[in-house]
């Protein structure tokens, strides 16, 4: 497994308190949101404040997050490519 991916896992399950879920069950190509891992708005919210804390990535609006935020590997992508472009 990518070690990115696994980072970006534990940090997920840290920001929103997952207290059931453990890194390592979380597919990282299934939706965050909805079936998926079950996120809901606030849980969004909470994602993109990590974001900016730790990768110093801004999320401008929602067209821009709506993408980024399809599933963890999507996510590891769009961290991936902000960095890349700084």
């Amino acid at each position: 497994m990518d070690p990115f991916v696994a980072e970006l896992k534990t940090r997920i399950v840290e920001t929103l308190k997952l207290q059931d879920v453990k890194p390592e069950q979380i597919d990282e190509n299934a939706p965050l949101f909805g079936a998926g891992l079950g996120l809901d708005s606030i849980d969004a919210l909470e994602l993109v404040v990590m974001l900016e804390k730790h990768y110093g990535i801004v999320v401008k609006d929602i067209e821009e997050g709506r993408p980024a935020f399809a599933s963890v590997s999507a996510l590891a992508n769009f961290i991936r490519a902000k960095q890349a472009a700084k």
